[in-house]
């Protein structure tokens, strides 16, 4: 690819997830920012934080992107697009991603399908390749034989995970039972389901940047999240807990996530776990993670002390913008530097050494 300057390239995403984080961190490097938006859920880019976003590209739903029409619009305006959760979600359709969508990506590609559990090889595949400690997997229910959590497609959001926790066959017949009733869940998606250990610890996001350029690994930043009425039910007390939960069902659906700090005596065994990542992901997903990845943990007790566990992975941009509120990119940069900072930071200096080849796919 011919050596680019930083003036005339776009930086595009998809108006979802993180696409702010993306054009706020494109803007300060001094790239154009382009937002592929559906109509009727625009105001966002186009009207409230426009200053940040140059232009809007509008498609009636966001599986056009992958038209030949779309694509040729995104390559004249020499785009770069950077993925995010919302970018496979919407488009779900990993084998178009990897073989028809044309515009330049920034980051490994074809390493975004191993999220999806229900796929081979997926995230399982990767994290024990790296020889990185993750939940048991329970295969069959009738194995349970401690506290787990089955993580199972929702019937109206075929994107969206319904999760429930079960401590033995009986627990898990009588739950599931519950939400097929109820309509939550189809007994085809509860045959697919992945059950779990419940890890029990504090839940820590490290948020990676691993840069081709220098070969290095960054922690750009650490989070926890916020989720829907799992969050209201821990505030009530003990009592009214109970109450609710005969009721409603517990949903960990995301509606925000909270900058968070870890111990430094964490830190070593963190970048351990990344490093691993990163080889597992070069030797099975050539040329392996590009840019910024996400190790969703959970922080487990002693004795003999505190471990890290690894439960999902996100091989691409995080959702959390309050990263940069941590400061880990302080110690690496003299100044606060948020994962969209980052991530344009790499691509000026790709296009800077005529090396764009290295960060895109």
């Amino acid at each position: 690819m011919k050596s680019l300057k930083s003036k005339t390239q776009t930086i595009a995403v998809l108006g979802s997830h993180s696409a702010l984080e993306v054009c706020f961190g494109a803007k300060k490097l001094g790239f154009r920012t382009l937002v592929v938006v559906e109509k009727g859920r625009d105001r966002t880019y186009a009207e409230y934080f426009k200053s940040i976003v140059d232009e809007v590209l509008y498609v009636d739903k966001f599986k056009d992107l992958l038209t030949e029409k779309v694509q040729k619009i995104l390559q004249g305006k020499n785009c770069i697009f950077i993925p995010h959760r919302s970018f496979e979600v919407y488009l779900n359709d990993y084998d178009a991603i990897e073989k028809n969508f044309k515009v330049p990506m920034f980051g490994n590609r074809f390493l975004l399908r191993v999220e999806e559990r229900s796929m081979k090889p997926n995230q399982y595949d990767l994290l024990e390749k790296a020889g990185i400690k993750f939940p048991k997997r329970f295969k069959n229910p009738a194995e349970i034989d401690r506290l787990v959590i089955v993580k199972v497609l929702e019937k109206q959001r075929g994107f969206e995970r319904a999760f429930f926790l079960a401590s033995s066959y009986k627990e898990y017949q009588s739950n599931s039972e519950q939400l097929l009733k109820t309509g939550k869940i189809t007994k085809d998606a509860l045959e697919k389901a992945i059950i779990e250990e419940y890890i029990l610890g504090a839940q820590i996001n490290f948020n990676f940047f691993y840069s081709p350029l220098s070969k290095k690994l960054e922690l750009i930043g650490t989070d926890t999240r916020r989720q829907t009425n799992f969050d209201g039910v821990l505030r009530l007390p003990h009592f009214e807990q109970s109450e609710v939960l005969k009721s409603i069902n517990i949903s960990y659906e995301e509606a925000g996530h909270i900058a968070v700090t870890v111990l430094e005596s964490l830190l070593e065994q963190a970048f351990a776990i990344g490093e691993k990542f990163v080889k597992a992901t070069q030797e099975m997903f050539p040329p392996g993670v590009i840019g910024p990845f996400g190790l969703q943990t959970e922080i487990t007790a002693g004795p003999p002390k505190k471990d890290i566990i690894v439960f999902d992975v996100a091989p691409r941009m995080p959702g959390s913008p309050g990263i940069a509120a941590t400061p880990y990119s302080s110690y690496l940069y003299g100044r606060p530097v948020s994962m969209g900072e980052r991530v344009a930071m790499e691509i000026k200096e790709a296009i800077k050494k005529g090396q764009i080849e290295k960060v895109t796919t």
